[in-house]
C-alpha cells in the first residue's frame, strides 16, 4: 500500500532564521523524520508549497485538491499548518474523492527538538492505513472527521466540535 505525502508547509516545516529573527521555510523535514522513525511504509513525497496556513488561499487549496485527485495512490497524507487545516479538510471533503486523506501538522516546529510533529506524523501514517475513505484531521494522537474538528486556541489542542461523550 503506497502512500502519497503532500507537503504544504505550516509550523511542521518552519525553522528559525537567525538573520531576520523570524520563523521561515527552507525545505521539508518529512524525509528526515521518516528515516529517523525507521518508517518502512512505501511513500511518495511531493512538496506543493511551503506556506503558513494563515496565508493559504483557495487557489492553494485547489492545488492540494488537484494533487489529491490526480494521485495514483488512494491514501494521502497532507502536512499542513494547524490554524486552517479544518478549512482545507472541508474543502477537500466536498469533492467526495474515493480516497483516504489525513491532514496533520505541528504546534511546535520539528527543528526545535521538542516538536509534536514527529508524533503526529507517525500517528497520521497509522490512521491513514486503517481508516476508510474520507477526510480526517490527525493531531494529538487522535483522528477527527473533517466536519467535527476544531483547534482550541486557548488550550493548543484539537477537539471535537460535537462530542459524543
Amino acid at each position: 500500500m503506497a502512500i502519497r505525502i503532500l507537503i504544504t508547509g505550516g509550523t511542521f516545516d518552519k525553522e528559525y532564521d537567525m538573520l531576520n529573527g523570524k520563523l521561515d521555510f527552507e525545505e521539508t523535514h518529512v524525509p528526515e523524520m521518516l528515516k529517523l522513525g525507521r518508517c518502512t511504509v512505501d511513500t511518495e513525497i511531493r512538496t506543493l508549497m511551503m506556506v503558513d496556513s494563515l496565508e493559504m488561499t483557495d487557489n492553494d487549496r485547489e492545488l492540494i485538491l488537484h494533487s489529491c485527485r490526480s494521485a495514483a495512490e488512494d491514501r494521502i497524507l497532507i502536512t499542513h499548518g494547524t490554524d486552517t487545516m479544518a478549512l482545507t479538510a472541508a474543502y477537500l471533503a466536498k469533492e467526495q474523492l474515493d480516497k483516504t486523506i489525513v491532514i496533520t501538522g505541528a504546534m511546535i516546529p520539528y527543528k526545535f527538538g521538542s516538536s509534536d510533529g514527529f508524533f503526529n506524523l507517525g500517528a497520521a501514517l497509522a490512521f491513514l492505513q486503517t481508516l476508510p475513505h474520507g477526510v480526517y484531521v490527525a493531531m494529538n494522537g487522535r483522528y477527527y472527521n473533517w466536519d467535527n474538528v476544531r483547534k482550541n486556541k486557548k488550550t493548543g489542542y484539537f477537539e471535537e466540535i460535537n462530542s459524543t461523550v
